[in-house]
């Protein structure tokens, strides 16, 4: 008689120390699930690391080389190169001025 018992007879048993329930992290660029190998954290936001490109010019980024403004992304030349275009930070990115939000509310004061 064989005594000697098949793997299929015995249960598998799994470590209850280890649990699949981590936290899912999410890429802020692609919005799918990150996983440790390809994760990088810039400015407090998840990315892969092949989703981590320049908003101008979809260069890949890492972290030595890379600007931050606002929650937008840029490779350190264009960064640069957007700055000096029009000497501020807001008309270089697209933005509105300051100084005509606070003219606008100097505008409102006076009329009030």
């Amino acid at each position: 008689m064989d005594t000697s018992t098949s793997s299929e007879d015995k249960p598998v048993q799994r470590s209850k120390s280890f649990s699949f329930n981590v936290q899912r992290e999410v890429c802020s660029s692609c919005e799918k699930t990150v996983y440790p190998m390809e994760r990088l954290v810039a400015d407090k936001l998840i990315f892969h690391t092949t989703c981590f490109c320049c908003k101008h010019c979809n260069t890949k980024l890492s972290l030595g080389s890379y600007a931050a403004l606002e929650g937008e992304f840029y490779c350190k030349p264009h960064f640069q190169q957007l700055f000096k275009s029009k000497g501020n930070y807001d008309e270089g990115f697209g933005r509105r001025q300051h100084k005509e939000l606070w003219a606008s509310k100097e505008h409102d004061t006076k009329t009030a």
